[in-house]
């Protein structure tokens, strides 16, 4: 949460124009300085991430097939779902939890129209790759960066690839308005598209042009964000030191992701993954007996959801789904969660 006063001095204003929705001044103030704090051009606030994944493929009016990965938040996968495309699964990395590129081309078929990866715990996927792979059978590459507000690839802010990225902007991130997220559009006529149909489809006061959605953030939302983004390096440094304290204590005990070295870190989360189910289970116990919630996050992979068609199993995220928790930062436990991990281990062990 940002200094209270400060969001109150916004809300002030909020009262003072009457300007509650439809683009507002806030809206328009926060989507000028991000951009300008990413480095990019036509970014769009959306209402939520699952808005603006579907918001993307209902841009680029697919049809047919995305080539996504089985270890993400579920609406990775329930946006493709939702816009009446076939979720087609991609194993990860064992080490990155990332899409393996080696893995995505056996799943394209001539129904594949994208690549929809996803920057796991804000790790930059393997971009040259991907993108390689995205050009030899022309297809568009949708990015899920939802965890990696924070991280820059080879020197660009990782927003800046794929033909779409989408980050969340949902309270539980490191920088947040609340609820919703944000859609960067490479290309500019499709980004004049995007602003109709995040407006219910209207091009003017009393025109409808396109079938739309009503995809806006208030001005409520908007003053949020601005408040967290002039805090935004307070928050980085506070939660990078928290990271630095598990890595240190905790890189013996258990695995940690390996990290892509052309990209900086993110640090919005910390997980680890244990040697079996039944570890994690017993440390997960005995942070809960502690009033400590670790989550099993993501949990479960992707290609056992009801909903999808189950053409292969994904053996890797499986396994690492099992194994893994995302522990608590920047709340002042880490001495505590890294003790009770430790002295839990090696009871075990």
């Amino acid at each position: 949460m940002p200094h209270k006063e400060k969001f109150k001095a916004y809300v002030d204003e909020i009262y003072e124009s009457g300007w509650l929705t439809n683009n507002g001044p806030l809206v328009q103030k926060l989507e000028k300085k991000l951009e300008e704090y990413f480095g990019v051009k036509n970014l769009l606030c959306i209402s939520s991430g699952t808005n603006a994944l579907q918001f993307a493929y209902r841009l680029l009016e697919m049809e047919g097939e995305v080539v996504t990965t089985p270890f993400s938040f579920v609406s990775t996968t329930s946006a493709i779902a939702a816009e009446r495309l076939t979720p087609v699964y991609a194993d990860i990395d064992s080490e990155s939890y990332n899409i393996d590129p080696k893995n995505i081309e056996s799943a394209i078929t001539e129904k594949t129209c994208a690549i929809a990866p996803c920057h796991v715990f804000g790790n930059a996927c393997e971009i040259e790759e991907i993108d390689q792979i995205a050009e030899k059978h022309n297809l568009k590459v949708i990015y899920d960066a939802s965890h990696a507000f924070d991280v820059k690839y080879k020197g660009k802010h990782i927003l800046n690839y794929g033909d779409m990225s989408i980050i969340s902007f949902h309270a539980t991130k490191i920088f947040h308005t609340i609820e919703g997220a944000a859609i960067v559009i490479k290309d500019d006529a499709l980004y004049e598209k995007a602003k109709i149909v995040r407006d219910y489809g209207k091009d003017g006061p009393d025109s409808v042009a396109l079938l739309g959605i009503n995809g806006k953030i208030n001005e409520l939302e908007a003053a949020m964000g601005l408040c967290m983004l002039d805090e935004e390096d307070i928050i980085h440094n506070m939660r990078k030191k928290s990271h630095e304290f598990y890595t240190q204590q905790l890189k013996d005990y258990v695995q940690l992701q390996k990290k892509n070295e052309d990209a900086t870190q993110s640090y919005t989360y910390f997980p680890v993954v244990f040697r079996s189910e039944d570890e994690m289970k017993k440390v997960r116990a005995a942070l809960l007996e502690q009033e400590i919630a670790a989550r099993q996050y993501f949990y479960p992979s992707l290609d056992t959801l009801p909903y999808v068609e189950h053409r292969k199993v994904m053996r890797i995220s499986r396994d690492i789904a099992s194994r893994i928790l995302v522990i608590p930062m920047h709340s002042g436990v880490e001495p505590k969660v890294s003790k009770i991990i430790i002295e839990t281990l090696q009871k075990l062990r």
